[in-house]
């Protein structure tokens, strides 16, 4: 493996952990939102 595919991978490998961590955010987000709406 060259040392661009392996910079390529690593950087591919840090977007996919952001992109699952603000799914989870996006998800606890919208479960607060209900939480107070259910509240009201």
């Amino acid at each position: 493996m060259t040392t661009t595919a392996k910079i390529a991978a690593a950087f591919t490998i840090r977007g996919v952990g952001k992109d699952t961590a603000n799914a989870v955010n996006a998800t606890q987000d919208a479960g607060r939102s209900v939480g107070h709406a259910a509240r009201k």
